[in-house]
């Protein structure tokens, strides 16, 4: 699933070079596996309020929003493996304003201010600089949320439990089908604020887990400050990812069988390098449940650079790489999403070219 806790904790660009393929520009950290028994501390006495699933969403889309926070963000990956970043979270009027800064791994900051993002890659000294309309924010809702979203999942309340020394409402979140992930939710009691995170698979076991270990509420952060860091770019080459919106109708493609649940929330394309004319393009088309994010990306196929159709599993993050059919047979797609692996297999089996 989809995380901003409050950055937008998806897989630190899901390990996608594995598929040589198309750059995702993301620079968040990924959830991994860790043991269910966390949520057995919660305590059923006290039980979180009695609301519906598109209450409960709203509520945390709100809580990430809103308040300003200073933070460590922890992630337990499969096999052990643990990652964390700092973060600083700004609400200033209608600006909302982000520093991650990674405290394990290659060093990385990156700030967000609204749609703005710019990533600091200080060994390489290059600034990557793009503006994403979809924010990966959990739980990734558009500002009206569509209530449908009660259609593909019901409310559990569990209990409560303390998390980074707050109070936090427990609440699992159960899927209707088998195209999509369960998950169990620690929500801070006053604010509504994502403060841990676990995702749940089909035999109930949790193959991601994400939480902050320390937390300080109402920080006293200054948005000014952290725009003053964002603009000082001096030493630092400057890349642009041009993304160019358009439509999947105006660039030929269609889902012929929507898949349940999912809808399109946005289509860009990107002029391979050397393309003057603009005939070779990669498209990102990204659809979401409101909770899980699906991207698909399709680029032309080059047998020079061809890799072999593939699958990767990173927690909950699936990705399959394939050579498109006949007709299509000269596109590759790569499905990746925090979805079952059938899920991308639902929407690369429904993908056609209209010419």
């Amino acid at each position: 699933m989809t995380v901003q806790m409050p950055i937008p904790a998806r897989a630190l660009a899901l390990m996608f070079a594995a598929f040589c393929l198309v750059q995702i520009a993301a620079a968040q950290t990924r959830p991994g596996q860790a043991s269910a028994r966390g949520a057995a501390t919660a305590q059923a006495g006290d039980a979180p309020p009695a609301m519906g699933v598109v209450e409960w969403l709203q509520r945390m889309h709100a809580g990430a929003r809103q308040r300003n926070y200073v933070g460590t963000f922890v992630v337990s990956a499969a096999g052990g493996d643990l990652s964390s970043a700092r973060i600083w979270h700004v609400r200033d009027g209608d600006m909302q304003i982000e520093r991650i800064e990674a405290l394990s791994g290659p060093p990385r900051s990156t700030f967000r201010r609204n749609h703005h993002v710019m990533t600091f890659l200080p060994e390489a000294k290059v600034v990557k600089v793009e503006k994403r309309e979809n924010l990966d924010l959990f739980p990734n809702l558009p500002d009206k949320p569509d209530s449908s979203i009660g259609d593909f999942y019901d409310v559990r309340a569990i209990g409560k439990d303390r998390v980074a020394g707050f109070d936090a409402d427990v609440v699992q979140l159960v899927p209707h089908d088998a195209l999509r992930f369960g998950y169990r939710i620690w929500s801070e009691r006053r604010s509504g604020l994502v403060v841990k995170l676990q995702t749940i698979d089909s035999d109930s076991r949790v193959v991601e887990q994400s939480a902050f270990s320390e937390l300080q509420l109402d920080a006293p952060v200054k948005a000014q400050a952290l725009s003053q860091m964002m603009s000082n770019t001096g030493g630092y080459r400057i890349e642009k990812l041009e993304l160019e919106r358009t439509s999947a109708q105006d660039e030929g493609w269609v889902l012929k069988s929507p898949v349940a649940g999912f809808k399109p929330r946005s289509f860009y394309r990107r002029p391979a390098a050397g393309d003057k004319a603009g005939q070779d393009r990669t498209v990102q088309w990204t659809f979401s449940d409101g909770l899980a994010s699906v991207s698909l990306f399709i680029e032309r196929y080059d047998e020079k650079r061809a890799p072999a159709d593939g699958v990767l599993t990173i927690g909950a993050t699936n990705a399959i790489r394939r050579r498109l059919p006949e007709p299509a047979n000269d596109w590759w797609l790569t499905a990746v999403g925090e979805v079952p692996q059938q899920t991308l297999n639902a929407f690369a089996q429904s993908l056609a070219r209209t010419r």
